[in-house]
C-alpha cells in the first residue's frame, strides 16, 4: 500500500534517531515478559521500564552494573540473579536490521543525523566496537553520556539546542510510542517506525525524499 503523502511536505533539517528497535533489533522485551509474566503487555513492560529507578539512574551515566541488575531484579521480581540478568542483557541488541547502511547513507548529504537514544555503557560498547554504528551519524546524544533520558522534554530540548536546528524542521523516529508522543508536544515532527523501511515509509508519508 503506498501511504498517503502531506498535503504539505515539512522543512526538514535534520533526522534524529532512536536506534533499537528502529535501527538495532531487539530481542529484551520477550526475554522480560517471559521472566515477569505478570507485566501482561509489552506496552506496560515498557511504562514501568522508562520509569524505572534502576534503569533510570543506569542510563543516565550513573551506578554500576551490578547495582543496576540488582535494582531491575528487585523492581520487576526477576526469577534471576545478577549475573545471568547481565549475560543475557549484554546481548538485547541483536544486530542491525537490514537495510540501514543505505538508508542512512541516502540520509547524510541531505540532512543532519543524529542519534538520540536510551541506552548505557554496555550497550553503546558493542554499538561502537562491532557495528561502528556512532560513526555513521553527524551526532549522538546516548544518554548516558547526556545524562537525560526519553520521554522527558530536557532531553529532546537539550538535542534541540545542541544542533540549534527549530523543532517544527526536525523529524524524530522512535518505536516506542510514549517517545513519539512526547516529542511531539514540544512541536518536533515525531512519528512511530520500525526499521529501516518503516523510517522510509514515514519519509514518504511526509513527502520527504528517501531515495
Amino acid at each position: 500500500m503506498t501511504p498517503e503523502r502531506s498535503a504539505a511536505a515539512p522543512r526538514i533539517d535534520a533526522v534524529l534517531f532512536d536506534l533499537g528497535g528502529v535501527l538495532i533489533e531487539l530481542v529484551g522485551v520477550e526475554r522480560m515478559l517471559e521472566w515477569a509474566p505478570d507485566l501482561g503487555s509489552t506496552e506496560e513492560l515498557w511504562r514501568q521500564w522508562l520509569h524505572s529507578p534502576a534503569v533510570r539512574r543506569y542510563e543516565t551515566g550513573n551506578g554500576s552494573r551490578g547495582e543496576f541488575a540488582d535494582g531491575v531484579i528487585a523492581e520487576f521480581g526477576l526469577p534471576v540473579d545478577r549475573d545471568a540478568f547481565l549475560a543475557e542483557f549484554a546481548w538485547w541488541p541483536r544486530a542491525l536490521f537490514a537495510g540501514v547502511d543505505e538508508l542512512l547513507s541516502s540520509l547524510a548529504p541531505r540532512y543532519t543525523l543524529a542519534s538520540l537514544s536510551n541506552t548505557n555503557e554496555l550497550h553503546w560498547e558493542r554499538f561502537s566496537r562491532e557495528w561502528s554504528l556512532p560513526g555513521r551519524f553527524h551526532h549522538n546524544f546516548p544518554s548516558h553520556a547526556v545524562g537525560k533520558l526519553k520521554p522527558d522534554a530536557e532531553y529532546f530540548l537539550h538535542v534541540l539546542d545542541a544542533l540549534d536546528v527549530p523543532p517544527e524542521r526536525t523529524l524524530f523516529v522512535d518505536d516506542n510510542a510514549i517517545n513519539v508522543a512526547a516529542a511531539a508536544k514540544l512541536g518536533i515532527v515525531a512519528r512511530r517506525a520500525v526499521g529501516p523501511e518503516g523510517v522510509r515509509t514515514v519519509l514518504a508519508a511526509l513527502g520527504l525524499d528517501a531515495a
